[in-house]
């Protein structure tokens, strides 16, 4: 009876040693524990504070783990051997994907001409060429007809060719007719006598001749169209020097400059001003000068000519 009350006794007071990661042991019992650490009653009623599962050696661990309670606590600390490393590793599966195939390489144009808006796309692009083709031929002053045909069979590279070229410079529409001339005429024959008809002929030539010879150089009607002539700051500075000044001289005051655009004809007063792609022409109307701004793109043809006495 005797030793069965001491085995009990020790049993009871029996206390656990647990390794540290210093190397210590420490001595006691477990009171409480939790995901932080636990808790360890020393001998003579003194309790630890709560140590992390850190501060335990493996060794330590492994007695640890031995409770069913605690072992899921202390597992996350506790090192794999190497043989049950290699099987977790062992346990990952590559599986083979489905890979899209690759097409077949096509040149630009096998590849737009594919698709229903690869040949929209081709489609917008023939026709900017024959348009481009249509704006070279009035540009370069070039028949409509070849260049566009040579821009049909030739896409982009005969537009080109044509641009490249000089500009065909036509000489400007002159009307030669003088009231000067004909009233010359007309008293050289009026003055001769009835019998000497072929003399007051020759000498009617000689006078007409004389003073078409000394007409002035602003009498004749100058007629620039699109397309003969490029319309630009350069091309009014040369051709129109005289209607920047104000007052116009006496002398450019004889003569009227009518601008024809798509909006209609314009009787320009004077030029007030040059930009890069527009110009800015003052003419009347019924309330009075007003500045109208025409691109150079919108003009269709300029006259110039005497103002009618």
């Amino acid at each position: 009876m005797a030793w069965c009350v001491c085995g009990l006794w020790l049993s009871v007071n029996a206390a656990d040693n647990f390794s540290l990661a210093d190397g210590s042991t420490l001595s006691g019992d477990i009171v409480t524990f939790n995901d932080a650490g636990v808790i360890i009653r020393l001998p003579g009623d003194k309790y630890t504070d709560r140590m992390p599962w850190t501060k335990f050696s493996q060794e330590g661990l492994q007695q640890l783990g031995q409770n069913p309670k605690i072992k899921p606590l202390v597992e996350p600390f506790m090192e794999l051997p190497p043989t049950e490393k290699v099987k977790r590793t062992d346990t990952v599966q590559i599986k083979e994907v489905s890979r899209l195939a690759i097409p077949a390489h096509k040149s630009v144009i096998g590849g737009l001409a594919s698709s229903s808006v690869g040949l929209f796309l081709l489609f917008l692009i023939y026709a900017a060429n024959l348009y481009a083709g249509f704006e070279v031929a009035a540009c370069r002053g070039r028949p409509v007809g070849t260049v566009m045909g040579l821009s049909a069979v030739v896409p982009i590279i005969g537009p080109a060719i044509f641009f490249l070229m000089p500009t065909n410079q036509v000489a400007p529409v002159v009307n030669i007719t003088s009231t000067e001339t004909e009233a010359a005429a007309a008293i050289a024959v009026g003055g001769a006598g009835a019998g000497n008809t072929a003399e007051a002929l020759a000498a009617a030539d000689i006078q007409v001749a004389a003073v078409a010879a000394n007409a002035p150089a602003s009498v004749p009607t100058q007629t620039f169209k699109r397309g003969q002539f490029t319309f630009n700051r350069r091309f009014f500075e040369t051709k129109f020097a005289g209607f920047f000044k104000f007052p116009r001289s006496e002398a450019d005051q004889k003569l009227e400059l009518s601008v024809k655009t798509p909006a209609g004809l314009l009787v320009v007063q004077r030029i007030s001003q040059l930009g890069q792609n527009e110009v800015h022409l003052e003419v009347l109307d019924g309330a009075g000068p007003q500045v109208i701004q025409v691109p150079f793109g919108d003009i269709q043809e300029i006259n110039l000519k005497p103002v009618p006495a």
